[in-house]
């Protein structure tokens, strides 16, 4: 198996499209009735640009979802917002109304106090008098009360109202997200099975191990500018089989909220493991071997994110995979590359959560989890192995758009992939 169509999916085109239709072979008059409804294959071009335009529609979903929480979590509780700024004015009446009642209702207490002191019948008269009109304003200022608490209760039942219908959309949009992603995954799925039939590169050398998997945990939905989190990437070997070396891969990207300005000089991702504590930069690590991985086991790998103090508000992403390379030359990886999507706050962001928010967007793609495959003891690693070649280098495609990184698109290629490709053809003699 071609180590391009092994990790093809391990290069992040981020790139959504509806799935591709065949198109219908030309009739002429000289074919056979049944070849005249015979559907012709796609050209690969014709299969790169369905990838774009599914590329389009998913980067349009993610960016509507976002717009709709923001809406949900900031827009709605503007003062200016009409059913917000009627709840402001009902709860003020309602408290106007109150203070009114209760100023009412300590005037009849005084009124019958200054009756009940009455000694002549000039003053009980005069007190009489002043009790029933206290009494009658006490009435009227009850009735006021009622009707401002009802006016309230109406109010804010519409503000709930508009919250419902909110996240009922934000619901609705996150369906479509989803569907969008399939689509982008089926049209990827297309273009790379016609290119393996193609033949672009002689078979037999690296195979797809989807049982090596690279899983993140504990890196939080948000960041701030100027802090660091720390989180965990687990390699677990559920091959079967003992991997003499393996290459995990991390990487972090980012964009603004518009999509326009990548944020990757922001954003410095670190790791070490127990075995090497030292912390190194993220683009050594899929370059470097942690050792042999046996079956079933499973090594961790700390991955500490620094985001830079100026930083702007956007979206980020994660991406990681892994690789293995043994002794007798075979080779493969992780066949996709997974990414971990989290929200970027400028400095002083508040990154705690709404207990009324609706679902988190940010599937926007939803990260993997951890899977209960393979073991969870940790094979000692060996971070000083000699590796050979330089590393792949990460960066942006000005053809891609800009705004894909909740989905999982960057361009992005696993180290460990050009190193087992530079090893095997140095045993080769290539």
């Amino acid at each position: 198996m071609k180590i391009r169509r092994v990790l093809a999916t391990a290069v992040a085109a981020a790139v959504t499209a509806p799935v591709v239709l065949l198109s219908s072979a030309p009739a002429f008059a000289d074919e056979k009735p049944a070849a005249r409804t015979q559907k012709a294959q796609p050209t690969i071009e014709e299969l790169k640009q369905a990838v774009e335009r599914a590329q389009k529609e998913y980067d349009a979903a993610v960016i509507a979802v976002n717009d709709a929480v923001k809406f949900f979590e900031e827009g709605l509780e503007e003062e200016t917002y009409p059913t917000k700024a009627a709840l402001i004015e009902a709860e003020k009446a309602a408290e106007a109304a109150a203070k009114a009642k209760t100023e009412a209702d300590q005037a009849v207490v005084d009124a019958q106090a200054e009756l009940d002191a009455a000694t002549t019948d000039e003053d009980k008269a005069a007190a009489q008098t002043a009790l029933d009109e206290a009494e009658t304003a006490a009435t009227e200022a009850a009735e006021a009360k009622t009707a401002a608490d009802t006016a309230h209760t109406e109010a804010q039942t519409a503000h709930d109202d508009e919250r419902v219908d909110q996240a009922r959309k934000i619901g609705l949009l996150q369906k479509a997200l989803k569907e969008a992603k399939k689509k982008l995954k089926d049209a990827k799925k297309a273009l790379s099975d016609a290119e393996a039939e193609e033949g672009e590169e002689p078979a037999g050398e690296c195979v797809a191990a989807p049982d090596l998997t690279a899983v993140v945990s504990g890196l939080p939905d948000k960041v701030v500018g100027g802090t660091t989190e720390t989180f965990t990437l687990r390699v677990t070997n559920g091959t079967g089989s003992t991997l003499d070396e393996v290459y995990p891969f991390a990487s972090a990207h980012g964009f603004d909220t518009k999509g326009y300005k990548e944020l990757d000089s922001y954003l410095d991702l670190e790791w070490s493991t127990a075995a090497n504590p030292q912390w190194r930069e993220a683009d050594l690590l899929g370059g470097t071997s942690i050792g042999s991985l046996k079956a079933d086991a499973s090594v961790d790998v700390k991955l500490r994110l620094k985001v830079d103090a100026d930083v702007l508000a956007g979206q980020g992403s994660v991406y990681v995979t892994a690789d293995y390379l043994n002794d007798d030359g075979s080779c493969g990886g992780y066949p996709d590359l997974d990414d971990y999507g989290f929200q970027i706050l400028p400095k002083g962001g508040d990154k705690g959560g709404d207990p009324g928010k609706p679902e988190d967007p940010k599937d926007t793609p939803a990260p993997n989890s951890p899977t209960g495959q393979g073991g969870t003891s940790t094979t000692p690693v060996n971070t000083s192995s000699t590796t050979t070649g330089s590393l792949a280098q990460t960066g942006s495609n000005d053809a891609l758009p800009k705004i894909a990184l909740a989905g999982g698109a960057a361009l992005v290629l696993g180290a460990g992939a050009v190193i087992i490709t530079r090893r095997r053809n140095k045993s080769t003699g290539a």
